[in-house]
């Protein structure tokens, strides 16, 4: 039977039919304001589908420390996510919306929540805590875990080797970016944090600044919270430094932008190869990185010293296919692989299919 994999996000919903090789056998990508009930949108989908699906996968963004594995959704999962929702504002309310309005539309459809945090549950204590009182109670979650934890054993596959022998830096760049050291199958670090604001430089999102710099940003121009927080995430990244958060747009203008966004990618590629200790794979994914051949190009051009070595003609020719784009035989093999987080949601839901 197939599975209906459904990844709310906070201005789209995006629904999926997969069958058990992962096939999508329908899918759409369906606008939605904050707020709009997701229930008409679910019921003309489902109505749609040839074989209706057994059991549905939902993508929750933040799982905080007590979701670190999919888990079957019930009355007591619901009322944990609604907890959590203040931990991902942007993100987790829509996932909610999207759960209890299929609870309305199928009320017998059995649910999974799979997490993005969740694959960065194997941090060790160095890796996620911050040198801040433990009563502030923060510490490193890390984000687009599903995407990592496909995209390293998606390249494990094209290598011809067991993701268990392999050192991996998987780069997720996209509207939201991030980076992932998988060592064996692990993750033991990721650049985004407490939110999906640290790290890299992002379309609209700052990634890492002093806090300091935020704190006399926000004494020198009478800045609320709430206004440096709305900055920070939707008015800062590329767009401030460029004028656009197309990362087409930037490429072809060049400049500082595309130089800030490149140094801190390659300093932050070095960092994740630091935390193995070594590397084997550099794998990138998500929209700027399946696409973009210049931004995987000059990130490879700073990172030779680590052993990576980019065919220009393979990097140019990268089209729908996964692939590796490695130059000769370097110690470092590069690959592009396509985001599927529908495939680990699929993968996770059929798991419980099983046991049921």
């Amino acid at each position: 039977m197939p599975v209906l994999v459904v990844n709310a996000g906070s201005s789209s919903l995006k629904l999926s039919v997969l069958d058990d090789e992962d096939s999508v056998l329908h899918a759409v990508n369906e606008p939605l304001s904050s707020g709009d009930d997701p229930a008409p949108l679910l019921s003309r989908f489902l109505s749609s589908v040839a074989e209706r699906p057994d059991i549905a996968g939902h993508r929750v963004v933040h799982g905080g420390s007590r979701f670190i594995q999919p888990v079957m959704i019930d009355a007591s999962v619901l009322s944990a996510l609604d907890e959590l929702a203040s931990l991902a504002p942007l993100h987790n309310p829509p996932a909610i919306a999207g759960i209890t309005a299929l609870k309305r539309v199928a009320p017998d459809l059995p649910a999974v929540a799979c997490f993005d945090t969740a694959f960065h549950a194997s941090l060790s204590p160095a890796a996620y805590t911050y040198a801040v009182p433990r009563d502030w109670n923060v510490r490193r979650y890390g984000f687009h875990g599903l995407s990592h934890r496909y995209a390293s054993r998606r390249c494990a596959a094209l290598l011809g080797q067991p993701v268990a022998s392999l050192r991996l830096v998987t780069c997720h760049l996209g509207a939201g970016s991030s980076l992932c050291a998988v060592d064996r199958g692990q993750s033991v670090d990721t650049t985004m944090g407490f939110t999906p604001l640290e790290g890299l430089v992002m379309a609209t999102r700052s990634g890492t600044v002093d806090p300091g710099a935020v704190l006399s940003a926000q004494r020198r121009l009478g800045l609320p919270a709430a206004t440096a927080e709305d900055i920070l995430n939707h008015r800062s990244g590329l767009l401030a430094l460029a004028g656009t958060a197309d990362m087409k747009e930037v490429v072809a203008s060049g400049g500082l932008a595309l130089d800030v966004y490149i140094h801190r990618l390659r300093k932050e590629v070095a960092a994740m190869v630091a935390a193995m200790g070594g590397v084997d794979g550099l794998v990138f994914t998500g929209g700027v990185g399946e696409r973009s051949s210049e931004v995987r190009r000059l990130a490879g051009a700073g990172l030779d010293f680590l052993g990576v070595a980019i065919d220009p003609e393979r990097n140019a020719g990268v089209g729908d296919d996964d692939m590796e784009i490695s130059a000769g035989k370097p110690s470092v093999r590069t690959v592009v692989v396509h985001a599927r987080e529908d495939v680990e949601i699929a993968g996770a839901a059929r798991q419980f299919r099983r046991v049921r």
